[in-house]
C-alpha cells in the first residue's frame, strides 16, 4: 500500500533546500531579532515604585465607588473592576487609589450568574422532556408495527 504523502522530487534539490533554509532563517532572525530588540530593560529610574498600600498598612479614606468615564480612561485603577476606593498609607501618609470591588456589582453579578443557571437548567429539563416523549413514540411505533406484523 503506497501513501498518498510523498515529498516532490523537486523539493529534494540542493538550489531549492538551501532557498529554504535562507528563507527560514531570515524569517526567524527577522522574528527572534524583534524580540530581543523589544524587550526593554528597566532602568532604576525608569521603573515606577510599587503604590504604598501594597507595602505598609493603610486606612480607606473614601468606600468603594464607580468610575466615571473620565476616571475610567484616566486612572489605571478603574482598569480591573471600574471600582475605586481612596487609601492613605499610614507610615508614609501618601494618598493613594485602589481598585475595590463594590458589594452592589457583586450581588448584580451573583444574580444574573442565578438566572443564568435557572434558564438553563429549564431549557435542558423541557430538552429532557421532549427526548424522552419522542422516544416513546418510537418505541410504541415499533411496538405497533411488530404487533402488525404477526
Amino acid at each position: 500500500m503506497e501513501s498518498d504523502c510523498r515529498i516532490p522530487v523537486v523539493c529534494c534539490r540542493p538550489r531549492v533546500l538551501i532557498l529554504h533554509a535562507l528563507f527560514w532563517g531570515l524569517v526567524s532572525l527577522r522574528v527572534f531579532g524583534a524580540a530581543l530588540l523589544s524587550t526593554d530593560r528597566p532602568s532604576a529610574e525608569n521603573t515606577p515604585s510599587p503604590p504604598c498600600w501594597w507595602q505598609e498598612a493603610f486606612v480607606v479614606t473614601t468606600e468603594c465607588l464607580q468610575c466615571d468615564a473620565f476616571q475610567s480612561r484616566s486612572w489605571l485603577a478603574c482598569g480591573p473592576t471600574g471600582y475605586v476606593e481612596r487609601v492613605n498609607c499610614t507610615r508614609s501618609n501618601k494618598d493613594g487609589i485602589k481598585s475595590c470591588r463594590s458589594t452592589v456589582m457583586e450581588e448584580h453579578r451573583f444574580w444574573k450568574f442565578e438566572g443564568a443557571m435557572l434558564a438553563l437548567a429549564l431549557l435542558f429539563g423541557i430538552l429532557v422532556v421532549a427526548r424522552q416523549r419522542w422516544l416513546d413514540r418510537l418505541v410504541s411505533e415499533k411496538v405497533r408495527r411488530q404487533i402488525e406484523s404477526i
